[in-house]
């Protein structure tokens, strides 16, 4: 079992996501299978994984597959969370062809934007092995969708930053170039957030240079972040803070130079593209009929 598999949504984010998917695809039927199939056809629906991917959104399939109709049964399924290699069937449904073909876009698109952001988070934590380096995700998600795809970066084995501006202070440079037209600088405004937010939360503040970290400093930041900066500012940073605050790099992060700033000495390393740019995965549901078919079971 992969160490990373973690707990999904509840089941009324799930249902609700699986809902809207799904008055998108037939709120009008499929005409396309209501006139080949007047009658139930037995079949068998088997999903397959294409290349070596962390998948994600098994539970979000089953449930598309059970609204669609209940009496479909999941005979084979592999765990949340699992890397497979290529060509892996990860999932087996049975039932009526009818039903299953109504099933499967939603289904598979779930897949594979989950299984995207999933493999996607697990390259970029690979990276940076071996290093005290956490990666994490953004609220750049897909609108309604933040619930599911923040579950598939912790499957990846990433870790979940803010889930929504309630969960922490983060004084980002919008809030500062605000503050700035009333002569408020870093270290003024690190002081008014914890006077005035909820007690027991963080207070992280962006800088952009190294006079900025020295404000953030003097502000008594728990967190700083430092957006868009070299490696090698980085790493002059990390020594400036001298472990007072953690540190968190963000700005434009890639495979390629993640690593660098692992070693420069980021605590945390925050991809915004783990959910807004991770490629789809690679995954499709090939359908066979059946000449038998057995009784509803769930």
């Amino acid at each position: 079992m992969n160490e990373n598999i973690v707990s999904p949504p509840s089941i009324q984010a799930i249902r609700s996501a699986v809902l809207q998917a799904l008055d998108e695809d037939l709120a009008h039927g499929d005409v396309t299978t209501n006139a080949l199939f007047p009658r139930a056809i037995p079949a068998r629906a088997t999903i397959l994984a294409h290349h070596r991917m962390t998948i994600a959104g098994l539970v979000v399939a089953r449930e598309v597959f059970l609204t669609v109709d209940p009496s479909l049964r999941i005979t084979k399924s592999t765990l949340d969370g699992s890397t497979v290699p290529a060509e892996t069937p990860v999932m087996v449904v049975q039932g009526d062809a009818r039903s299953l073909l109504m099933a499967e876009r939603v289904a598979v698109n779930f897949l594979q934007q989950l299984s995207g952001v999933a493999t996607l988070t697990a390259q970029f934590c690979a990276a940076v092995r071996g290093y005290p380096t956490r990666i994490l995700d953004t609220r750049k998600t897909t609108p309604g969708l933040r619930a599911l795809e923040k579950w598939a970066v912790h499957l990846g084995g990433g870790k979940n930053h803010r889930f929504s501006l309630g969960d922490g202070v983060l004084i980002k440079d919008n809030h500062l170039a605000v503050l700035s037209s009333r002569g408020v600088d870093v270290a003024a405004a690190c002081r008014l957030a914890r006077a005035a937010a909820p007690h027991g939360l963080r207070i992280e503040v962006e800088a952009k240079t190294l006079q900025e970290v020295k404000e953030a400093m003097a502000g008594q930041a728990d967190i700083i972040l430092l957006d868009n900066m070299s490696p090698a500012l980085v790493r002059k940073a990390v020594q400036l803070i001298k472990k007072r605050a953690l540190v968190e790099v963000s700005g434009g992060m890639k495979l390629q130079t993640v690593k660098e700033m692992a070693q420069a000495g980021a605590d945390f390393i925050s991809v915004g593209a783990l959910t807004h740019s991770a490629p789809a995965a690679n995954l499709s549901m090939g359908l066979s009929a059946q000449r038998g078919h057995r009784g509803r079971t769930r």
